[in-house]
């Protein structure tokens, strides 16, 4: 197009705002088509959604997300073996706590990929002390939902939402390429309750997760365990750091007939009862609360039960310790059962269970 300005003729190209805007219009139909909770991180800035509200279903895919990608962080350290491994130090019964470079890279990837996507919500990790040296981020993708999934959208205060994170579960067996006990774990706990949990196995592809009243995973829908029979000794599981204590009470609360099985990693042992090889999972020392969180709101979604030893529920509220000190009984059913023996010994021998 020409124009005349002092006489003299002005040529203006229209070529580059019209690319301008094919470009917008674009990147415009792009957001758009997105589920709105999971378009891209960008979106946020330019949308203005309630930044004290949080929604479950993003939470959701968000926390299997995570899981997910820190496990490929424990696989690549694992594959290298270059583990870098160093001590935290010694665990109360004594134990040597390792610390590699997969806990760290996993929980670089875990925990900002979390935050960067929900920068209002307290989120806690085993690592917190350790410095990322990069941004690590991702965009939710609901595909990891499997297609029969019931999720719906649930909003809820912000604030009232913790995120528990255990980048690697079993590090010591992890170190000793004992595979199977490792895994990556995220929980969801809204005012103190567990409601979201994932259990994620790298070595084995397995993700478990549920939602509290909502859904899980095909792999936790499709497991149709046994129930034992009455008069059936029942299957213990402790762990393999720690036992003595644990093995002897177990025998003393449920007879010298008791089944009992060692292993590795809060996680696994929950899936165990979860699977019924276990008919509980018994801890009887301190324990952190990003070991257990997702464990606990799993049994929770499957109609089981975790408490401490005194029968009372863990909180996982943010202004709680992050260490339970009273042990732990998990049960997928006759939890009541079971207490009652505990109570039972307890009261013989003068009100411990130690």
């Amino acid at each position: 197009m020409n124009e005349k300005m002092n006489g003299r003729s002005i040529r203006i190209n229209r070529l580059p705002a019209t690319i301008v805007a094919i470009l917008l219009t674009i990147v415009l139909v792009y957001f758009l088509n997105f589920h709105h909770e999971e378009r891209p991180a960008i979106y946020g800035m330019l949308r203005s959604d309630n930044p004290n509200k949080v929604n479950l279903r993003k939470m959701l895919i968000a926390a299997i997300q995570a899981a997910q990608r820190g496990g490929l962080e424990v696989l690549e350290v694992a594959h290298s073996r270059q583990l870098k491994e160093r001590s935290k130090g010694e665990t109360d019964e004594g134990v040597n706590d390792p610390f590699t470079d997969a806990d760290g890279r996993s929980h670089c990837v875990m925990k900002q990929g979390l935050q960067r996507i929900f920068p209002r919500v307290h989120i806690f990790s085993e690592e917190d002390k350790e410095h990322c040296r990069q941004a690590h981020s991702f965009d939710l993708d609901p595909t990891v939902l499997h297609e029969t999934a019931q999720v719906p959208d649930v909003a809820v205060n912000a604030q009232d939402v913790t995120v528990w994170v255990d980048p690697l579960d079993a590090t010591k067996e992890f170190t000793e390429e004992l595979y199977e006990y490792v895994t990556t774990m995220v929980c969801v706990a809204v005012a103190g309750r567990p409601i979201i949990g994932v259990i994620h196995s790298p070595f084995s592809g397995q993700t478990a997760w549920a939602w509290v009243g909502n859904s899980m995973s095909e792999y936790l829908a499709n497991l149709h365990p046994q129930h034992r029979k009455d008069g059936q000794p029942p299957v213990i599981t402790v762990s393999r750091s720690h036992t003595a204590g644990a093995k002897d009470l177990a025998r003393g609360v449920f007879g010298e007939d008791v089944d009992l099985i060692t292993a590795a990693g809060a996680g696994y042992k929950v899936l165990q009862v979860v699977a019924n090889n276990a008919t509980a999972y018994l801890h009887t020392s301190k324990i952190k609360k990003w070991d257990i969180c997702a464990g606990d709101a799993i049994l929770s979604a499957l109609g089981g039960t975790m408490t401490t030893l005194g029968d009372q529920l863990i909180n996982y509220g943010p202004d709680e310790s992050p260490v339970n000190t009273d042990g732990l009984l998990a049960t997928l059913e006759r939890h009541g059962e079971y207490m009652d023996k505990l109570a039972k010994y307890r009261a013989a021998h003068n009100g411990r269970l130690a």
